[in-house]
């Protein structure tokens, strides 16, 4: 009984730790803990893709949260922040990376892709019509004329 006990401490103990990790940040500010909110907030978790690094328990997700907090006590700017992260770790980790050559396909794919089913569906949609209405060459023509006029007399 006493060696289950200890043996669920003991495993327990890096979920208590992981646990706490969000008591390690004392702002003497509200303005401050917003501040470090909103940052983490706007930048992703690089190991869970979609969430942010506030929403995130991953270990990555907690040492980007204390790289940040540790460079707000130094005095760094969202800007400075920002970018430091992003010289470190590349556009991905911002939910909104800037517009430039790299990452048009990002920013202009989904209407690319948008007009490109749209104009597969007006090709489709026009071939359809025009098998279900079938031209008729001269001699049909005729053919048709004369059959109503036989039909009409």
């Amino acid at each position: 009984m006493i060696r289950t006990l200890l043996l669920m401490v003991i495993l327990a103990g890096p979920q208590v730790v992981f646990a706490a990790d969000p008591a390690i940040f004392k702002f003497d500010d509200p303005s401050q803990e917003a501040r470090f909110q909103q940052l983490a907030e706007e930048l992703r978790c690089l190991v869970c893709q979609n969430q942010s690094l506030a929403d995130s328990h991953a270990d990555l997700a907690g040492d980007l949260r204390r790289e940040i907090y540790q460079k707000m006590q130094q005095g760094a700017s969202n800007e400075e922040i920002v970018d430091f992260l992003v010289q470190r770790y590349g556009d991905f980790v911002l939910y909104r990376p800037p517009m430039q050559p790299t990452t048009y396909l990002l920013w202009f794919g989904p209407v690319l892709l948008l007009l490109l089913g749209f104009g597969v569906f007006i090709v489709a949609m026009r071939r359809r019509h025009q098998t279900l209405t079938p031209t008729l060459s001269e001699a049909e023509h005729r053919r048709m004329a004369k059959l109503l006029e036989e039909e009409n007399s």
